[in-house]
């Protein structure tokens, strides 16, 4: 059984102790500072709180590589920071329907799955996949649900529908959203009874509408922290990832989440290796790294959210395997849909919505 450590919050051992150990810089990378020979180094882009306390200092005392890692908020960011050519990354984690995009932007790099042994690990379902044939370009970190995280003793009945995030007065001033536009659009869209990969204009202006509406009931458009303002009870209720809400449920019994009943998004996060990493070895012996099962099941134990590492979930208990935050009942995630890269005119109606709905 893999013993748990916890201490202090994620949040704040990842950005503090850990960090330092791990050298992690919040400056962007020069290629040309590493030349073309691959040296003991590695460049890490990740989402914040999303790697386990110990896994960039393990990795260097079993290999000798030492991890620099940049956080990036959402995957807007991830994309535009790599959109223009790569600025010295060796490993970054988008999500499924942005790998799919920059697969078609030619910004990825295909890997090499001799390199990743541990790969074995794996459970079946997840070495193939419909944005990635063959898992040419990425391999899967995590995997999970968006729903709704709510403060108990704030929020007497059960927020079960998106409602209360999307078209309720109730909790005004203590609602938080997502930041990113893909995403608070495309539940909207769930909500109303559209695909979340629909392509009719006329459902976009829709949800536009809904969300200009509710703007004034809205208290941020959180950029990767609905967890903190949740458990400080600056909102009582979140837009959030699972696992980022099951962080804070683990140090606070009045929270929970729950994936509302029009169905929700089910995501996967994935490890890829952009074009132009200065050192696709390190890379490689990373990704095979984090596949091992006591690395894995350290990193899922940590973060909260769902691994696909069968090998990983072996090794823990009951307390994470059958916890329903993390992996929802087969009914539920019947509901749910995975987001699919829809093309540029699509996504050009998104981002313009986006704006509008922001600047009013």
């Amino acid at each position: 059984m893999y013993k748990k450590n916890r201490g202090i919050s994620r949040r704040n051992l990842i950005l503090g102790s850990s960090a330092f150990a791990a050298g992690i810089t919040l400056n962007p990378y020069s290629s040309k500072a590493y030349g073309s020979k691959e040296d003991n180094k590695l460049n890490f882009y990740n989402w914040d709180t999303y790697i386990g306390e110990n896994t960039l200092s393990d990795f260097k005392s079993e290999t000798g590589v030492t991890t620099k890692i940049d956080f990036f908020a959402d995957n807007d960011e991830l994309f535009a920071k790599l959109r223009e050519g790569n600025p010295g990354y060796d490993v970054i984690v988008p999500s499924n329907n942005f790998v799919e995009k920059m697969i078609a932007a030619n910004m990825l790099s295909p890997l090499n799955h001799r390199k990743i042994k541990n790969i074995s690990n794996l459970e079946t379902r997840f070495l193939d996949s419909s944005f990635d044939k063959n898992r040419k370009y990425s391999l899967p970190y995590m995997w999970g649900t968006m729903g709704i995280g709510y403060a108990k003793d704030k929020v007497k009945e059960i927020p079960d529908s998106w409602s209360f995030i999307y078209e309720s007065d109730k909790y005004s001033g203590k609602i938080a959203m997502l930041s990113e536009a893909a995403d608070v659009i495309g539940m909207g869209l769930k909500y109303l009874g559209h695909s979340i990969n629909t392509k009719n204009l006329s459902h976009y202006k829709e949800v536009e509408e809904l969300i200009i509406s509710q703007k004034k009931h809205i208290k941020v458009f959180a950029e990767d922290n609905g967890q903190d303002l949740l458990a400080s009870r600056d909102v009582y209720l979140a837009q959030e990832w699972n696992g980022d809400i099951g962080q804070v449920m683990l140090e606070d019994n009045n929270i929970d989440y729950l994936l509302p009943k029009e169905g929700s998004l089910i995501w996967e996060d994935c490890l890829c290796i952009p074009n132009g990493a200065p050192h696709p070895n390190n890379a490689h012996k990373f990704i095979n790294y984090l596949y091992d099962a006591s690395v894995g099941a350290e990193i899922a134990d940590y973060i909260q959210y769902a691994t696909p590492n069968k090998a990983a979930r072996n090794l823990l208990g009951d307390d994470y395997n059958k916890n329903t935050s993390i992996f929802p009942e087969e009914s539920v995630l019947e509901k749910c849909e995975s987001a699919l890269y829809l093309g540029e005119d699509v996504q050009r109606i998104i981002e313009d919505s986006w704006t509008r709905i922001r600047a009013a």
